[in-house]
C-alpha cells in the first residue's frame, strides 16, 4: 500500500481484485491467503487488552498512533478471519485518524460479504470495524 493512497482508493482496488475471481470458492481462497501475509503478531500483544469481542473465533487487534496516522496491527487463530482483518488493514491502516472516521465500509456490500459470510463471522467483521472507528474517533478528537 502507498502511503499516498486514500482509504476510497484501497477500496477501490480491492474492489477490482476481487473481480478477477469467478466464483466465491476463489474468493475465499483469495481471502484466506491474504490473512497469511499479515505480519508476525507476537504472544505478548494477545491479551485481554486487545481482544475483540463479539467474534467467533479469537481475534486480537493492537494499535498505535505515528506521526498523524493510525497502524493496526491484528490476527486471528481462524484462517478466514485473518484474511478479513488484512482486507480491514488494508483499507484502514496507517491513515490519519479523521480519514478512518470517515471512510464507510462500501467494499462490504460492493464485494457481497454481508451475503456470503456466515451471521457469526458478519458478526466478528463488524466487531472489528467498530474498533477501528472508535480508536480513530478517539484519536481524532
Amino acid at each position: 500500500m502507498s502511503i499516498d493512497t486514500t482509504a476510497e482508493q484501497a477500496q477501490q482496488e480491492l474492489l477490482e481484485e476481487f473481480e478477477l475471481f469467478d466464483n466465491w470458492m476463489d474468493r475465499y481462497q483469495y481471502i484466506i491467503d491474504l490473512g497469511k501475509q499479515l505480519p508476525d503478531f507476537p504472544d505478548e500483544w494477545k491479551c485481554d487488552e486487545h481482544k475483540i469481542q463479539g467474534c467467533q473465533s479469537n481475534v486480537w487487534m493492537r494499535h498505535r498512533l505515528e506521526e498523524g496516522r493510525l497502524h493496526f496491527d491484528a490476527i486471528s487463530d481462524a484462517a478466514i478471519v485473518s484474511g478479513l482483518i488484512a482486507v480491514l488493514l488494508r483499507i484502514y491502516s496507517d491513515r490519519p485518524p479523521a480519514e478512518i472516521r470517515d471512510t464507510q465500509p462500501d467494499f462490504l456490500a460492493a464485494l457481497g460479504l454481508d451475503k456470503h459470510l456466515s451471521p457469526t463471522r458478519s458478526n466478528g467483521l463488524h466487531a472489528m470495524l467498530n474498533r477501528i472507528y472508535e480508536v480513530a474517533e478517539r484519536a481524532a478528537a
